[in-house]
């Protein structure tokens, strides 16, 4: 009796402990990267923390802080939650993405995740701030100093 109990156990268990191994070991898929980064960018954005904007939706922040950095996949009623709870609408959790069926899908450049993600921390928020209160040509003159100091061989217009 005990063997079959366990061949049972073993039997039932087995292929769900196989698909949590295979999906853990699998990479984070680019779109809930990008969700993540934008919802970090909306919540700092909206001023809250991580444990406020939990607190709204009934999550923990470390659930918030998961689902920011694409760890874990957030659900359609969840990220509409999340929407609610930062007053923006859901879509805009997935601007920037290329449109499905332009065979653009799995080439979500890594730099702009990087650049969204430098842009929700306080040092990008601010660099944008002081950027946006000089007027326009100051602007591209500053863009200009910046990439002659990156080294960049890019003109302003180009990009």
């Amino acid at each position: 009796m005990h063997d079959r109990v366990a061949k049972r156990f073993v039997g039932d268990s087995r292929p769900n402990t196989f698909r949590a191994e295979e999906e853990s070991n699998r990479a984070t898929h680019p779109v809930d990267i990008h969700v993540g980064q934008q919802l970090r960018i909306r919540r700092i954005h909206s001023n809250l923390s991580q444990t406020e904007l939990g607190q709204k939706v009934g999550l923990s922040y470390q659930q918030v802080q998961k689902y920011e950095s694409g760890k874990n996949r957030i659900s359609a009623s969840m990220l509409y939650e999340i929407a609610s709870g930062l007053n923006v609408p859901v879509g805009c959790f997935f601007d920037g993405l290329p449109q499905p069926g332009s065979g653009e899908g799995a080439a979500i450049a890594p730099e702009a995740d990087e650049r969204i993600a430098y842009l929700a921390t306080s040092e990008g928020r601010r660099f944008v701030e002081e950027v946006l209160r000089l007027p326009p040509k100051l602007r591209t003159r500053t863009l200009a100093v910046i990439q002659a100091i990156a080294g960049g061989e890019h003109k302003a217009d180009e990009d």
